[in-house]
This record gives structure tokens, sequence and C-alpha cells, in this order.
């Protein structure tokens, strides 16, 4: 019934333009999933963790995260609404679990962003440099707080005022991470088309770029770098599969952007799918390939794609590696700029936020506001906040939805086996219970202060809930 009253209650007219094609969705996921994690953590968890086994810690996590996703793709065929696991937790578990979710996901959206926006300065600087550009000392990254502290507000506005007087040195903001946050949330508030096809461009290179690395290095590959595949032992390639399980997610992004799809219950659950199928395909053998060409134990460094091609005398492939990381890294800043846009607009168009967030601009039909507070809370973070702060809060938001849709997906299974399925898991319930179990598994190794700094978010979100969105909600 609850399903039925929150379908009943979305507005009669298209809020959006429904622009996006089933393409369109699987670049939105591809851009969520493909980044970092295939530039940056193959390396790292192969040299500290797992060897050539990382290739096996690919297949746990994909397996793990393929079964959120299969649950994802069973509710977008579903309830194709704007919002994503809000929206689903919403129909099924009622409105204080999903405003929960929901304030969970803003938390994590916005991170994601400000995460791989400071990331992507790096890598944007390091190209610059290599052109012979260097940006000012002060542009160039956030102040590492003291041990502890979160931000050292104190201390930003003493060297603020230390540069204004003249007498300012050392990193005072991340200016590139700001810009990139900015820019991503204009182009997303003027046309979704013309931020898709934007997107669109830039995951193609990041694509041509991962397959230029395959084939380049598949003539380098010796079979003696993979012995021994092994070398920490399976309990290594199950702690690399905790790692880069984060770099298989980000396919929900694209169930957030429903309202904009042409065939929503058709295209939904299938872009879910081939976004994940398609990057995991990548990661794997792209793992292969780099622990193929250098010894393993080589590859822990900021940028183990780019050193081992540089070890092998191509600088070419290296500087296109650069480029592509760049432009792969963007794709995540747009994925999951549109998903906290949209989280934002669905909560405000429900009313537990205020209604002014869920504006949508009459030419365009993008959520503008939403959209544009969005990109200055994000630019907030990236400009002001060291990465490690700002990572440490990301992944809790993620694992708590994903336990919540797998649970949320076996209860309407069982309860309401009449609702129409697009799309249904197979397997039930087994497939949903490894979408928990992992989720959870997960979750219990996150640091103390991540779990303490999570539980103030919540308190702050059930006051804002209890104070305000309890009583203007369109249910109450």
């Amino acid at each position: 019934q609850l399903q039925r009253d929150y379908l009943d209650s979305t507005p009669d007219k298209e809020t959006f333009k429904r622009t996006l094609g089933l393409w369109q969705l699987v670049g939105i996921g591809l851009g969520g999933i493909i980044g970092v994690g295939i530039f940056v953590l193959t390396g790292v968890v192969a040299a500290e963790h797992a060897g050539p086994g990382v290739t096996l810690s690919f297949i746990i996590a994909g397996v793990a995260s393929g079964a959120a996703a299969l649950c994802y793709a069973e509710f977008a065929s579903m309830i194709p609404v704007s919002g994503s696991a809000y929206t689903y937790s919403y129909s099924t578990l009622g409105e204080p679990v999903a405003w929960f979710i929901g304030w969970d996901l803003l938390l994590e959206y916005a991170l994601v962003v400000a995460v791989v926006a400071i990331g992507w300065s790096g890598y944007a600087q390091a190209l610059l440099a290599g052109l012979g550009i260097n940006l000012p000392v002060w542009a160039s990254g956030a102040i590492e707080p003291a041990d502890g502290h979160f931000v050292d507000f104190g201390a930003i506005v003493t060297s603020a005022g230390n540069y204004l007087t003249g007498n300012g040195e050392g990193k005072l903001i991340d200016l590139p991470a700001i810009l990139i946050c900015l820019t991503i949330a204009w182009l997303l508030s003027k046309k979704t088309e013309m931020g898709v096809q934007f997107n669109g461009l830039l995951v193609c290179i990041k694509l041509f770029a991962v397959l230029l690395v395959i084939g380049a290095g598949a003539a380098y590959v010796n079979p003696e770098n993979w012995k021994p595949f092994l070398p920490f032992g399976f309990g290594g390639v199950v702690t690399g599969a905790a790692i880069v399980f984060f770099a298989v997610f980000g396919y929900d992004t694209l169930t957030t952007a429903a309202e904009e799809a042409k065939n929503p219950q058709r295209d939904l659950p299938l872009a879910v799918i081939i976004s994940l199928c398609v990057a995991l395909t990548l990661y794997i053998i792209m793992s292969l390939v780099l622990t193929g060409i250098v010894k393993y134990d080589t590859l822990n460094n900021s940028a183990p794609v780019a050193g081992a091609f540089n070890a092998l005398g191509l600088p070419w492939v290296t500087m296109a590696i650069s480029v592509a990381a760049v432009a792969g890294i963007t794709t995540v800043v747009f994925a999951f700029m549109l998903a906290c846009a949209r989280i934002t607009f669905a909560m405000s168009r429900d009313g537990l936020l205020p209604k002014y967030l869920s504006g949508v601009h009459p030419k365009n039909k993008t959520p503008h506001r939403a959209t544009i507070i969005a990109g200055v809370v994000t630019a907030f973070f990236a400009g002001l906040f060291p990465i490690g702060r700002v990572a440490e809060l990301v992944n809790i938001g993620t694992l708590s939805a994903f336990v919540l849709i797998c649970a949320s997906v076996i209860m309407l299974r069982y309860k309401r086996p009449d609702l129409r399925r697009g799309f249904s898991v197979p397997f039930m319930p087994f497939i949903p219970l490894i979408g928990i179990g992992f989720s959870l598994w997960l979750i219990s190794g996150l640091p103390v202060e991540t779990w303490e700094r999570f539980g103030i978010w919540l308190v702050l979100g059930g006051v804002i809930y209890y104070c305000y969105g309890r009583t203007r909600s369109r249910l109450a």
C-alpha cells in the first residue's frame, strides 16, 4: 500500500524531459564506476594485499556488488521515479526509514564528489606542471588539520589573513577542485542532455585509454611476473576484495535519473547490469595485464598504471593514461553530482526538505536549484577539506543503502508477489542475502571515528526530520 500511495502521489505531468536512452544511462553508470579504482586501486591492492591475485579480488567484489546491482535493477523496473534507494525505501519501508536513507545518500554522494574532485585536482595539476604551468601554492590544496580534527577553520582564517597582508605561505584552498565542482553543477543545471553528451564523450575517452592499456600492455606480459599468484595467501585476496569493492559501485547513480529516461522500466535495469558487467570485465583484464608487465611489488604508488608503462619505456602511453585519468575522474564527479541533486529533489518534492529545492527550471527542465546548491556544498568540502578526512565518511552510507535495498527486495517478493516487475532478481533470496552479508561485513570493519561522525550526521538528520519533515511531508 505504501508503494501505491507513493506512486499515486507523484505529479501527473512530466516533471523532467525524458531525453535519456539506454546507452546514455549506461554512460552515466560507467562514468560513476570506472575512475580512481582502475587507475590507482588496482596497483595498490596488488602491491600490498593480493599480488597478481588482485584479479580474484575484483571477481569477489564484483559478485558482492552485483548482488546489490540486481536488487537495484528489480526496484528500478517497478518504481521508475527519481530518488534511487531513497525512493525504493520510501515505497517499501515507510517514510522514517526512507528519510535516513536519503540523508545517508546526501552525505555519501556529496562527499564522493568532493573526494573525487580533490583527486581530479591532483591529476590536473600534474598535467599542467608537465606543460610548464604551476598554480600558486595557496591554490594548490587544503590545509592539513592537526591530528584528531576534521578541519581547522582557525588555521584557514589565519592563513587567509596572512595572504591578504602579503605574508602568506603554504597551502590555503584547492582551487581546481572548487572549479570542477562548480563547472559540473553549471553543466547539469543547463540541460541534462548537454551534460550527458559531455559525460559520454569523456567516458569514450576513458574507455579508449583502458583498451589502449590492455592492447599495448598485452605484448609485454611476462607470465613469470604472475608467480607467485597469491603471495599473501587467499586472505590477502579477501582483504583486497574489501578494498576494491568501492571501485565497483556507482551504477546506482543512473537510477536517480529515472524520470529523465525514455523507457525507464526497460532501460534502467538493463543499464545497471550492462554498466557493471562492462566495468568489471575491464577491471579484471586490466589487472591481469598490469601485474603481467611488471612485478606486483613495484605498483605501490599514486599512479601505478602510468608508472608501469614508464618502466617499459612507453611515455606516449603514459601521457594518454594521464589525460584519460583526468577525463575518467571527471565523469565520476558528473555521475555523483547528478545523483546528489536528484536525491535532494526527490526528498524536497516529498516535503522532507524545503520545497524550494524541488524547483524545476521552466525552460531547461532540470532541478537547477538542487544542482547549484549541490555544486556549492561539494565545492566547499573539496576546497577546504583534505582528501583523507573527507574519504572516511563516504563508504558507510553506500553500504547502509545496499543492506536496506537487498532486504526490501526480499520483503516485497513475499509480501507483494502481485506487483508488476520488469526484471526479477534470480535465485531469490540467496542473491540479496549475499549483498546483505557482504555489506554488513564491510561495515563492521570501518574505523570507530567513522561510526562516530556518521552517528553525528544521523542525529542531525533525526532532529531535522522530527522538527521539520515529519509534519510537512506529503504523507503527513
